[in-house]
């Protein structure tokens, strides 16, 4: 029987790293279910499609495939058959995600593919509703969250590692949004779980964040006997 770990939390918190590392430290396989929507977002950018396009949003949808797959133990999203990882983490490619993730078609074409591969495997998934939907039984759920300042400053050092311009007010007001589009969707926002643990990294290094992820991971052990 599988076990899974649910991670979510506001866009710049921190999921996709820790998720990645305890996935690492733990033996299991890492989903990171963002970089799902970004595959389809850079695919509606592609085409010209604008977000609030349902009709044809759909119509590419049914056209478009997409699947997971694994090299050196590192997710891969493979679109229409081209490795597109490396596309996914533009911020213009984040900022249709956000948006057209909330059209009802876009999260059908990719919700049986997350739970299969949680039904399968030991997973930590993260995103931003995990726990509250697509894996609403899973063993260990986990909201992590850090301050709008302290994710615009980590981004900004993300870009600028990658010698690319940052405006930091503009990254925090890009969080600020984001974060109210996907509170604030129809269907599936962003919220914490009720069981969920809640974990604060604003002042907390990866280590001692795993560290928690752990603890709860063997405490729900134990409770299962």
């Amino acid at each position: 029987m599988s076990f899974n770990i649910a991670i979510d939390g506001p866009a710049g918190a921190g999921k996709s790293t820790i998720a990645r590392a305890a996935a690492r430290s733990l033996g299991f396989l890492y989903v990171d279910t963002g970089a799902m929507y970004r595959a389809i977002a850079l695919h509606l950018l592609r085409n010209h499609v604008e977000a609030e396009d349902t009709d044809r949003i759909e119509a590419l949808l049914a056209d478009m495939t997409i699947r997971i797959a694994y090299s050196g133990g590192e997710q891969q999203i493979i679109l229409n058959g081209e490795n597109v990882t490396s596309q996914l983490r533009q911020e213009e490619v984040g900022n249709m995600a956000s948006k057209s993730s909330a059209n009802p078609k876009v999260r059908e074409k990719l919700l049986q593919l997350q739970r299969d591969i949680a039904r399968d495997n030991d997973v930590i998934m993260d995103g931003r509703d995990i726990g509250t939907f697509v894996l609403p039984n899973a063993d260990v759920k986990v909201y992590l969250t850090a301050s709008v300042e302290e994710r615009a400053n980590r981004r900004c050092l993300e870009l600028k590692e990658k010698g690319i311009d940052a405006d930091i007010e503009k990254i925090e007001q890009d969080i600020r949004t984001r974060d109210f589009q996907d509170m604030n969707r129809s269907m599936a926002p962003l919220k914490q779980a009720e069981d969920a643990v809640v974990i604060d990294s604003s002042r907390m290094s990866i280590p001692e964040v795993m560290d928690r992820i752990v603890d709860a991971f063997q405490e729900s052990l134990k409770l299962k006997g």
